[in-house]
């Protein structure tokens, strides 16, 4: 059921699957929806489930000007509206993960429950020295071939992308800490055991959004959802499925949370 959609002076691309609540994968940088190859039938037996890509990444066009968390989440709350009209559930991985969480914070009627993997809110999180940085000749060799197989600008455009992003990572995200009081979600944050962010700056994240969960996935990487997809997938099915339950001694969460 693959189509395009005009929304907010993008043509984007995006499919469809399953019957039921709407659900919306958002996929990280210089990936596309393939990347969810692992985890959208699973969440497709319960969500009607959309994966749009962004401005330049698989077969949606890139776009003249530069590319960076604002005008991505333009474009997601665009697609939102002129596809779904209502709120969806988010699960976005890595950058679609903080794209997802901007669009919570500036147009929650849009957002339902929202899961963010890998995905933090400042690059003072990074892991180590160059964990939130890449090499345009090395990401063009790694990833420039899947991009060519799909994107309709060819995979000689790749490097105009990768440097694009190249740009963004430079300097962002950049948000404060205290910034991520503004989501009112319910939301999940799940990041792996080795992930390109700290597992403190995951914690500053729990800490910090009101209604939130944590989950840290053990014996992964950033691409927790390729080398753990069963699990990821249970744990998120979990999270959008049921409601929370009645812990016996929380400490951190507040009574009318427990």
């Amino acid at each position: 059921m693959a189509d395009y959609i005009e929304a907010g002076g993008v043509r984007t691309w995006y499919d469809e699957h399953g019957q039921g609540e709407p659900l919306v994968l958002m996929h990280g940088g210089l990936v596309d929806a393939r990347f969810f190859e692992g985890n959208t039938p699973a969440l497709a037996e319960h969500f009607h489930v959309y994966t749009p890509e962004r401005r330049g990444h698989g077969h949606t066009p890139d776009v003249e000007g530069p590319i960076n968390y604002d005008v991505m989440t333009e474009d997601t709350i665009a697609f939102l509206d002129a596809v779904i009209g209502g709120p969806a559930h988010l699960v976005g991985h890595s950058d679609g993960a903080f794209v997802a969480m901007q669009v919570a914070m500036r147009r929650p009627n849009l957002v339902g429950r929202l899961a963010l993997i890998s995905g933090g809110f400042n690059k003072d999180g990074a892991a180590g020295e160059g964990a939130d940085e890449f090499d345009v000749d090395q990401v063009t060799e790694f990833l420039g071939p899947a991009y060519g197989e799909v994107s309709p600008d060819g995979e000689e455009h790749f490097p105009v992308v990768a440097q694009k992003i190249a740009e963004m990572a430079a300097k962002e995200p950049n948000l404060g800490q205290s910034e991520l009081e503004a989501v009112k979600s319910r939301t999940l944050i799940m990041f792996s055991d080795d992930d390109l962010m700290t597992i403190d700056h995951a914690v500053a994240m729990y800490d910090t959004i009101a209604d939130s969960e944590l989950a840290i996935v053990p014996g992964t990487s950033h691409f927790l959802l390729q080398e753990k997809p069963e699990l990821c997938n249970a744990m998120v099915l979990d999270f959008l499925l049921n409601d929370p339950v009645q812990t016996v001694a929380a400490i951190r969460r507040a009574p009318a949370q427990q």
